[in-house]
């Protein structure tokens, strides 16, 4: 078990880094900012690239990756929204975002770094095929669903489904993720080396991802806080940080997925509310106190849960 601390605590140690970092007044939390598109765009883009580009898949289908994932996503959303809208008698809309804020793990800032630690550069395969429909996946049924909430209690025209999808599909093209997928796709597909110089070049980029994104949240978390809501942000909570990875690793048994795969995918389940919740709540004016607060008490608590759940997976 100590063994299993040493790997997870300094992932949240680094977030608290970051946090004192700014609230010291050393730096100015707008410095974090940068250094998250720094990683977005350009760092994590290249370790994805790095990690397709080389991975051995063994003949391994994503598919069975994908549902056992996105099933788990599916029962955590559906129990958040009936918990926000029948136990607490909240609207739809709040039952979105209670949905979102509960099955939407932050896969790049905590889960890419936790994952590397834990499980080993094996673990980034799994991850960077989950990665590869992540965010897209959940933005999509996140907006319509939104959308549709929004319609129902405000009435006004709603937008169609395929002019939605045309439209995320229009900024995944230009999604520095994405591109660094396809990139590293394309290489493995044709069975490319990368010159020694450029991939020492790429390697030590690629190195600094996890550090400089676990810097960079903690940085950013002074824009959250605690604000009400405090009954229902637990709820979420919970529902994050026990039900989903519960779920997942279920489904991962069910599916017959590899240990490896298994352990990677309940660890980027069990990681902290990623901040695409409050940009939901922003998008539609509604709920950023709950995305908030959900997203600051699974990131305090999230040392203790990512610990549970690697010593039950043995990682």
């Amino acid at each position: 078990m100590s063994a299993i601390i040493f790997d997870v605590l300094p992932i949240f140690v680094m977030i608290l880094i970051g946090w004192l970092i700014v609230k010291a007044g050393l730096m100015k939390a707008e410095i974090g900012d940068a250094l998250s598109e720094f990683v977005f765009k350009i760092a994590v883009p290249l370790l994805l690239f790095r990690t397709i580009a080389e991975a051995d898949f063994h003949g391994a289908s994503p598919f069975r990756l994908w549902i056992a994932y996105f099933s788990g996503v599916a029962v955590t959303w559906f129990a958040a929204h009936v918990a926000a809208t029948r136990f607490f008698g909240r609207d739809d809309r709040i039952g979105v975002l209670a949905g979102v804020s509960s099955a939407f793990a932050n896969t790049i800032f905590i889960g890419l770094p936790l994952v590397q630690r834990t499980v080993g550069d094996k673990g980034l395969v799994p991850l960077s095929i989950l990665i590869a429909v992540h965010l897209p996946v959940m933005m999509i049924v996140g907006t319509i669903l939104m959308e549709r909430a929004e319609h129902k209690i405000a009435g006004g025209q709603e937008r169609s489904v395929v002019r939605l999808i045309r439209q995320v599909a229009q900024n995944l093209i230009r999604n520095p993720l994405v591109v660094g997928l396809a990139g590293g796709a394309v290489m493995h597909l044709l069975s490319l080396r990368m010159p020694g110089p450029v991939e020492m070049i790429v390697d030590q980029i690629a190195g600094v991802a996890g550090p400089v994104a676990l810097i960079s949240l903690g940085m950013a978390l002074q824009k959250y806080g605690i604000s009400g809501n405090v009954g229902i942000a637990s709820v979420t909570s919970a529902f994050k940080l026990l039900l989903l990875p519960a779920c997942v690793w279920t489904a991962s048994h069910l599916v017959g997925l590899a240990n490896d795969w298994t352990a990677a995918l309940v660890l980027i389940s069990s990681v902290p509310t990623g901040v695409n919740a409050w940009l939901i709540a922003n998008r539609f004016g509604v709920g950023h106190s709950l995305a908030a607060s959900t997203i600051t008490v699974t990131t305090a608590l999230g040392a203790i849960s990512v610990s549970f759940w690697a010593y039950l997976l043995g990682a």
